[in-house]
């Protein structure tokens, strides 16, 4: 459901502009921007928000516009030619994505799922680049991004080859704790399935459940239904450690 940009949203009390301008400003890429680029960000893009299995934009879509997570969670899938999937990583408040097709034009590597409702703030390709040209430190930030996507994809092939399955998922329910709820806080309660977990990791629901399992007898975590609450934060630091 699209929200005019410069009217009401039936889903907040606060008017869409001004919604996007609050949460821009915690986003490193556009608090370069200061008062008035930011505002004039907020009012070039557009906010919509989707519903939890909705999808957002679709694997080989056109990489025309950046988007940012103003409220809720999404997923982001890659899908095999053979149409097996991947969860590549989870995006919460504040978090961008769509950045790696802007480089080109090039379409989308990969689908995003709201997992649950979710409000976005979308800009096109067009207006992004015509915003860096105008500031210089907006694209020095845009580049630091993709270095620390960069350096995310490599951390990530590394624990496939030198983390177990137990140490991975150790590693990602650390993560999803300190980026969606904090440690100690259920981290399963947004719509994540154990099946979503599997595919973040490189592994089968079945093996997932079986490496909960051993967690949890292990003093770790416990499971309670699709809640997951993390019990020794220290000692699954211990088991996530190559």
């Amino acid at each position: 459901m699209a929200a005019d940009p410069d009217g009401a949203s039936p889903r907040t009390p606060r008017r869409p502009v001004q919604q996007a301008i609050e949460v821009l400003h915690g986003v490193p890429l556009f608090a370069v921007l200061g008062e008035d680029g930011l505002t004039a960000a907020a009012r070039a893009g557009l906010t919509r928000t989707y519903g939890g299995g909705q999808i957002i934009c679709h694997q080989g879509d056109p990489g025309d516009r950046l988007y940012v997570v103003l409220h809720g969670l999404v997923k982001v899938v890659f899908t095999s030619e053979r149409g097996n999937e991947i969860v590549l990583r989870t995006l919460g408040d504040a978090e961008v994505f769509g950045e790696l097709a802007l480089l080109d034009g090039s379409p989308r590597s990969a689908s995003v799922v709201a997992v649950e409702s979710t409000q976005v703030f979308m800009l096109l390709r067009d207006r992004l680049l015509e915003l860096m040209r105008q500031n210089p430190r907006l694209a020095d930030e845009f580049l630091r991004m993709l270095g620390q996507l960069v350096r995310r994809l490599t951390e990530q092939a590394g624990d496939l080859v030198f983390l177990d399955l137990p140490g991975r998922l150790a590693k990602l329910l650390l993560q999803l704790a300190g980026r969606h709820g904090g440690a100690g806080r259920p981290v399963l309660d947004r719509g994540l399935t154990q099946s979503d977990l599997a595919a973040m990791i490189g592994a089968s629901r079945p093996a997932v459940n079986r490496a909960l399992q051993s967690l949890a007898a292990r003093g770790y975590l416990t499971v309670q239904g699709q809640a997951i609450k993390l019990r020794d934060i220290e000692g699954l630091r211990r088991r996530a450690e190559v």
